[in-house]
């Protein structure tokens, strides 16, 4: 590859133009940055923030033009929908996020992602479907010339604001009461609260800040793309990649590491294709994952972030009542009733046709949830990419069955065997780091081998996928692949069971609540969370490999983070503390998909509605709620 003075052009071109990109990616991720810092919760909804800056924005800036003149009127309508969404962060802190402060970690995230969906679908009712295109800038239209290329003067203007605003929390964080209190409460929250500062009020007002930078951000875009109802969750997975890679808490690292992932992809758009001996690489193509295989480099270097600080250990917060027991034998004799029951299932064929079929769908729901539930119940390891080993082994089964001819139970098995192979890989990096920097590692796996499957068209098909991937004889009716399915699924849940209090089980869970604990027994902490890591991966793997035989067909969507958060939802909708959880939470989402929301076009406002119902009223979950419900009974005269 040589350089010429063209390329050498265009480098600097996109350079300039990354800046401009670093800028959006700098702001939203800035205000969940101040967030995290201050807050401590995870909030998943920070892309709804952005969201509905822009389009607050686009909605605000020709009624302001028609009274205040074209050129007021833009900038007034960018200052009043970031003050709107700043007042309705406010709002969000003191009716939902003040009453879950004390809930695990874990049920906070799941609030704010009901809170994501509840936005989507009140931004869908509000203003529609379709795309809506705001009013240019003023005075910074049209383009200047650049290295003989024309630069958008609006994409000048956006790579000052980013530095500007950087400026600006500096002089807040470092001049004012305000941001001293800001940076206090970062480094030690219990502290503040001993020496009387309201922390109430300071939590609002952090909360509001942020939402507000978020919703900044989101109306300066305005002249730069048009709102639309997918740009919350895109955005969200930009922003928690710069926080993470810059350290969770610091400004200054959000900044430098939105810059890095910016100026990563443009060079990756200025290089474009790239020839090496024989060999052709389209680097365009990185766009895609870019920034994910930048967060899992610095990572694995450093697993803080660039400039984030080692966290304090914080103690498992589970939500039971009594501590995890074996089954008694009445609970024994009912499951072996309700195996019976499922196993005749096929013989309702006739009156309830599709019956096997939603069965055989909560099966596979229930094993993806089963194992995902297993390094986060007993191992205390939560994941935002579970679906990795899914799409693995789903891939893997279908490739054996389609391209080499295996029979189904060989095809499934190599799977299988993909799966565990990549469960054990990533797992190696995953399991040595903690909280938020492991989850989001396995999100930056996840995105990788998400971007294989959809651009690797020769072998995965790309993003239309694999057909054909049908069941060989018993299995190619619906009866023999569901009854197949149960026997898999309930050896897997039985092995689950046996590990759980097995002495690996409880070395596991020794891990989980004290690690520090656990090293001075002897237990070797990073061998049994990566074994329980493996695991779990080869279980879920088991479950895409029924999946492709149960749809026909694979597709990339199978290792999307939507799915990802599915297994999230189910388990958590279960609650994490039970071994019946996963069971309950999978089996009440599937069906509530199969049968409730599919009626209604707002089936995400319907399902954050649940989800908030379950973290408010029942922070235990299902099966945390039916525990108490049985203690109440037990203690009635």
């Amino acid at each position: 590859m040589t350089f010429d003075s063209s390329l050498l052009q265009s480098l600097l071109f996109q350079s300039v133009n990354g800046f401009a990109s670093a800028s959006g990616l700098f702001l939203v991720a800035a205000g969940l940055s101040i967030i995290f810092g201050v807050t401590r919760i995870v909030n998943m909804a920070h892309g709804s923030f952005y969201m509905l800056g822009l389009y607050g924005a686009v909605t605000l800036a020709p009624r302001l033009g028609a009274v205040l003149g074209p050129d007021l009127g833009y900038w007034a309508a960018v200052a009043c929908a970031a003050l709107g969404v700043a007042v309705l962060g406010a709002l969000v802190e003191v009716v939902l996020l003040r009453r879950i402060y004390g809930a695990p970690e874990l049920y906070q995230l799941l609030a704010t992602f009901a809170l994501l969906l509840v936005i989507s679908d009140a931004v869908l009712w509000l203003w529609g479907p379709e795309d809506i295109l705001g009013p240019r800038a003023p005075g910074l239209s049209g383009a200047v010339e650049l290295l003989g290329r024309n630069l958008p003067r609006y994409d000048v203007f956006l790579a000052l604001a980013g530095p500007a605003v950087l400026a600006g929390l500096h002089l807040l964080l470092a001049r004012s009461r305000f941001g001293r209190l800001i940076r206090a409460a970062t480094q030690d929250r219990e502290m503040v609260a001993a020496l009387g500062i309201n922390e109430a009020l300071l939590f609002t007002a952090v909360f509001a800040l942020g939402a507000g930078i978020a919703g900044l951000g989101g109306a300066l875009q305005m002249a730069r793309e048009p709102a639309n109802l997918a740009i919350d969750l895109s955005v969200l997975g930009d922003a928690f990649v710069v926080v993470v890679v810059g350290g969770m808490g610091s400004i200054r690292g959000a900044y430098v590491a939105a810059v890095l992932v910016a100026q990563v992809k443009a060079l990756c758009i200025a290089l474009g294709t790239v020839e090496i001996g024989a060999l052709a690489f389209n680097l365009s193509r990185l766009t895609l994952v870019a920034e994910f295989l930048i967060m899992a480099l610095v990572l694995v270097v450093r697993p803080h972030g660039l400039f984030g600080r080692p966290q304090a250990a914080i103690p498992h917060r589970g939500t039971s009542e009594a501590p995890l027991r074996p089954l008694g034998r009445p609970a024994r004799l009912a499951l072996l009733a309700g195996l019976a029951l499922l196993a005749l299932l096929p013989l309702a064929e006739g009156t309830f046709p599709y019956a096997p079929v939603l069965a055989l769908d909560m099966l596979i729901a229930v094993l993806f949830a089963a194992s995902l539930h297993f390094i986060m119940g007993p191992g205390g390891m939560d994941s935002f990419g579970h679906a990795a080993y899914f799409g693995l082994g789903a891939y893997g089964a279908a490739l054996a069955a389609t391209a080499l001819g295996a029979p189904t139970p060989v095809a499934l098995l190599a799977g299988i065997g993909v799966a565990a192979a990549g469960a054990v890989l990533f797992g190696w990096f995953c399991v040595r780091l903690e909280g938020v920097y492991l989850a989001m590692l396995t999100l930056a796996f996840a995105q990788i081998v998400w971007s294989v499957a959809f651009q690797w068209e020769e072998v995965t098909g790309g993003s239309n996928g694999l057909f054909g991937v049908w069941p060989d004889w018993p299995f190619d009716s619906r009866a023999g692949l569901y009854l197949a399915a149960l026997v898999l699924v309930a050896l897997a849940l039985l092995a689950i069971r046996r590990m759980v209090f097995a002495p690996f089980g409880l070395a596991l869970r020794a891990c989980r609540d004290s690690s520090l604990r656990a090293e001075a027994l002897g237990i070797p902490v990073a061998r049994v969370r990566w074994l329980a890591f493996a695991l779990a991966g080869t279980m879920c793997g088991a479950a895409g490999g029924l999946y492709a035989f149960a749809k026909g067909s694979i597709s990339p969507e199978a290792i999307s983070v939507s799915r990802s958060i599915d297994g999230l939802v189910m388990v958590l909708l279960g609650g994490v503390e039970s071994l019946a959880g996963p069971v309950l939470g999978a089996t009440t989402l599937t069906f509530l998909k199969d049968n409730v929301m599919r009626e209604t076009d707002y089936w995400r406002a319907l399902l954050g509605a649940l989800i908030l119902a379950v973290v408010l009223v029942a922070p235990g979950g299902i099966a945390g709620a039916l525990r108490r419900l049985r203690f109440r009974a037990g203690r009635a005269p």
